[in-house]
């Protein structure tokens, strides 16, 4: 009897405890170079300008792929350019600083230096696709706090 009563008399102290911890909010993504390639089944079929999903797994593709998704109805991603990698052997170090540069200049272009509610990152080629000729390089921009409510290009 002893031994209940100090089980149960622990009880209000441990929901005590659970009332001072409070669940912190949800991180912000970070997307990089690898959070989409040029092998995720969907991602060719993104045009410029266009919105699209994040990967997820599909049970009838048996694979992560992306859907374009219309802007206005809100979206995870938006591409909002393309930039063509030079020639040569593939080299994995080379292509991200490219495309990173090349993503992060044309992301200037349109919204300036910085813009605290969109982050960019490139989806590239792997060395499969480069193999291939695959030589472009996705620029696509992102909310890491939500889903983009529309269009994010500048009119």
């Amino acid at each position: 009897m002893v031994v209940t009563a100090r089980r149960w008399g622990l009880l209000p102290a441990v929901v005590a405890l659970g009332t001072l911890f409070v669940v912190p909010p949800e991180r912000p993504v970070v997307k990089t170079e690898t959070f989409i390639t040029a092998e995720t089944t969907g991602v060719l079929m993104i045009e410029g300008g266009e919105c699209f999903s994040d990967p997820a797994y599909s049970p009838e593709a048996a694979d992560r792929i992306v859907l374009y998704t219309p802007c206005a109805q809100g979206a995870d991603n938006q591409s909002y350019g393309f930039t063509h990698a030079p020639d040569g052997a593939y080299d994995a170090a080379a292509l991200k600083a490219f495309a990173w540069q090349s993503c992060g200049e044309r992301y200037a272009e349109l919204w300036g230096p910085q813009r605290d509610d969109l982050r960019y990152y490139p989806i590239m080629p792997t060395a499969e696709t480069w193999a291939d000729g695959d030589r472009d390089v996705m620029c696509a921009v992102y909310r890491p706090t939500g889903r983009l409510a529309d269009s994010a290009l500048p009119h």
